[in-house]
Parts: C-alpha cells; sequence; structure tokens
C-alpha cells in the first residue's frame, strides 16, 4: 500500500552518513534504507531493507519490495554505498560495488517514477590546487587513486544511463562528526596522543592541507538537495565542504595544544625518506602501520573549496568548522579514551597519556607506529 508521505531511498544507510540522514529525513518523508546492515541507530521512523550491491538478483529483489510496500512513485534516492579503503590499495571492489553496483541500481530504478538521484561522490576526484586557490565544480579531473577513480568512472555511468531519472553529483569533502570518525584525523590525534614518532615528521609541504565537512552540514545540504528537487537543474554536480581549509601544520598545532596545553613543531621530510621509513615500519612485525608507502606521494595534496554553486542553489552554508569541532573530540578522548579509542576503530588506547618535554618542541616518542 502507497504511503502518504513521499518515498526516500537511501542506500547505505548503516553507515555515519547514512544513518544521519535516515534521522533527518524520516520525520517528513517514508524513509527506505538499502544496505546489509540494519543501523545501530536506527530511526522508529524509517524501514529498512536488505541489499547486496555486488548482486543483480538483491538488488531486484530489494526494489522489489520497495514497489510492492509503497509503490513505484520515488521522492529522491540518495545513493552513499560504497566501497571504500583509505589503504589506497588496488580492489576488485571498487568496481564490484561502487561502479557495477550503481549500474545495477540505476538500471531497477528504470521502472519507477523518480523524481531525483543523488550520488555520494569525492572532491578527491579533483586535481589538488595551491595554497590560495579553490577548486570548484570546473576544476580539472584528476583522480589519484582506486577510491576517487571509482567515483569519475560511477559518474560516468550516471550520465550515460540515468535515462530520464534527474541527478545530482555530490563531491564531498572529508566528513567528520563530533567524536571524529574522520579516519585520517583520528589517526593523526592518535599519533599525536600517543607520542609517537610519525606524530613528529610530515612528508611534503606543512602549509597544505584538505577541506572537511561536519555530517550535520552534510545532511542538511542533502535535505536542501532533495527538497528543491523540482527547481535544480536536471544534471547537477556540487560540492559540498566547508571553505576554511586547515593546513597539517595548523591542525598539529591545534590537536597537541588541545591535548597538552603546549606547542608542537613539526618537521618536514622529503619523500623518499618518508617512503623508505614506512616501507620498514609496515615490514615490521606486529601492529599494522596505518601508513602505507602508497599515502606518501599524495600526503601534501591540497584542497581548498569555492562552495557558491552551492550557496546560489541550496541556500546552503556550513554551520559548524572543523576548528570549532576539534575540542570537542579532543574532550571525548580526555574524558573517554576507550570510547574514543572504538569509535574510531583504532583499537585499545594506551595508558593515560602525560605531555613529556616542555616548550614548542617535538617530545621523545614513547610508542612507535
Amino acid at each position: 500500500m502507497a504511503s502518504e508521505k513521499e518515498v526516500l531511498l537511501i542506500t547505505g544507510s548503516s553507515g555515519l552518513i547514512g544513518s544521519a540522514a535516515a534521522q533527518r529525513f524520516a520525520a517528513s518523508y517514508r524513509v527506505i534504507g538499502l544496505d546489509q546492515e540494519h543501523p545501530k541507530d536506527a530511526s522508529p521512523l524509517a524501514e529498512y531493507i536488505y541489499i547486496d550491491m555486488t548482486s543483480d538478483d538483491s538488488v531486484q529483489h530489494a526494489l522489489f519490495d520497495v514497489r510492492d510496500r509503497h509503490g513505484d512513485r520515488i521522492a529522491s534516492v540518495i545513493h552513499l554505498a560504497a566501497y571504500y579503503d583509505f589503504s589506497g590499495e588496488p580492489s576488485p571492489k571498487y568496481e564490484q560495488v561502487t561502479v557495477r553496483g550503481t549500474e545495477r541500481l540505476l538500471c531497477g530504478l528504470q521502472n519507477f517514477q523518480v523524481e531525483q538521484f543523488v550520488f555520494s561522490s569525492s572532491m578527491l576526484v579533483y586535481a589538488p590546487c595551491q595554497p590560495g586557490q579553490r577548486i570548484d565544480e570546473d576544476w580539472p579531473l584528476e583522480p589519484k587513486w582506486d577510491y576517487p577513480k571509482s567515483k569519475v568512472k560511477t559518474e560516468e555511468r550516471i550520465r550515460a544511463e540515468h535515462g530520464n531519472i534527474p541527478y545530482v553529483l555530490l563531491r564531498i569533502a572529508g566528513v567528520y562528526d563530533d567524536q571524529c570518525r574522520s579516519i585520517p584525523i583520528a589517526h593523526q590525534i592518535q599519533r599525536l596522543y600517543e607520542h609517537r614518532l610519525t606524530a613528529t615528521v610530515f612528508p611534503g609541504d606543512l602549509s597544505h592541507g584538505q577541506a572537511f565537512l561536519h555530517v550535520d552540514d552534510l545532511v542538511e545540504a542533502l535535505w536542501q538537495v532533495v527538497a528543491r528537487r523540482a527547481s535544480l537543474p536536471t544534471e547537477l554536480v556540487l560540492l559540498i565542504g566547508e571553505p576554511e581549509t586547515l593546513s597539517y601544520d595548523d591542525l598539529q598545532r591545534e590537536i597537541y595544544r588541545l591535548l597538552y596545553g603546549k606547542g608542537w613543531v613539526t618537521r618536514e621530510i622529503p619523500k623518499p625518506l618518508a617512503k623508505a621509513g614506512v616501507w620498514l615500519e609496515n615490514a615490521i612485525p606486529g601492529e599494522e602501520p596505518f601508513i602505507k608507502p602508497s599515502m606518501v606521494d599524495i600526503a601534501d595534496d591540497h584542497y581548498a573549496l569555492d562552495i557558491t554553486r552551492a550557496r546560489n542553489l541550496l541556500g546552503w552554508e556550513p554551520r559548524h568548522s572543523l576548528r570549532e569541532t576539534l575540542p570537542k573530540m579532543i574532550a571525548f578522548l580526555k574524558s573517554d579514551p576507550a570510547g574514543f579509542y572504538k569509535a574510531n576503530k583504532l583499537g585499545s588506547p594506551p595508558q593515560r597519556q602525560e605531555a613529556p618535554g616542555a616548550g614548542d618542541s617535538s617530545p621523545p616518542p614513547t610508542r612507535t607506529g
């Protein structure tokens, strides 16, 4: 039986973004979450259907369930499901899940009356810029590893196969929340918290950095994209991120100040030397290091965003900033180290950390890795 509320599908609904989006939309839309896992923080106003994006039968069955329960009219499909591996290592799952999974979904949606298809892409599809420059939607594309390459390939498939379904390609900055839950930021905090040797050096230009975005601001952008779907262009690319990009050095200093109330110095080292150190660290038995050799070449790629188009078309502006949220992350870590490590999948925290040394200098490491 069709619902009085408009139907909205969210793939990848158990993830950080998907679960937050389901909570936001559930009061106003009939939200159907499609994922392999039921979200831990499920909204009582949303429902969930199992889907395996790598299986033709599973995608067809999930969409059959949607049609059977709610008819063939869908206000919007927010497609978040994708494969992601921060190590940068190649994987066939990028093709199976992100590219082919999107093809399967779009193919099945041709049998519905879909008012909008929203794809979560990444700012990493672009070539990096230099400090003082800002990337807009027309900036040259230059994906450097398999994750952004899979996004570019999927965007091409959407353009070719969307049929009569209007689409929005959201090229999103790195996402975080008040507990952190950003892979690179969490590991950066961990290295400084534990006084690791890798916290004292950086393979590149310390003045470079990457744009980020609070998950609540991303969900608000999604809300505006859906709410304004009738007035948006039928084929649209939007950059979504915070206008301020903190440099790696700024982040290092601010995190350490919040942790220990002291200054910090990070030293630049040549990339060949960094690669040799990372290779050696990965070769030593024990805990698997986070930093991989493939990360060194792109460590100082700079991403600062021009979000004028999102401002103009959506009336959207980020209400949070990474700079203002860092104190909340560090407060969480200090009050509940085990909870912070669990939320950010960092293993077990060490015993209570104290800042060695004094002044604006790098402390000696107490743990490597």
